[in-house]
């Protein structure tokens, strides 16, 4: 589950500029802030269920722009071969 959610929010971290500004507010309210459905339905006057829809469909095109971009998948292969090619670095330096 922890896993699940640090994953959403580095996939929103990379496609936040192609949600809407109601997806990224309620986005942000309920993983960032930790609100509940209920406090993010009460402070904007919408159903609970409505917050529930948002938040599944924005999950969702996160999902979809991953499958189809996988930046953040890249980003993840680069960032590996940096951390080998510093480790094969300091090897060298020591010998």
């Amino acid at each position: 589950m922890i896993e699940d959610t640090v994953y959403l929010c580095n996939l929103y971290d990379y496609y936040s500029p192609l949600l809407t500004e109601k997806q990224c507010l309620y986005f942000e309210e309920y993983y960032f802030h930790n609100l509940t459905l209920s406090e993010i339905s009460e402070n904007h006057e919408i159903s609970r269920n409505a917050v529930h829809k948002n938040l599944k469909e924005t999950i969702a095109k996160l999902l979809e722009y991953e499958e189809k971009l996988k930046l953040f998948l890249k980003a993840s292969h680069i960032r590996e071969i940096v951390k080998d090619m510093e480790i094969k670095e300091k090897i060298e330096e020591w010998i």
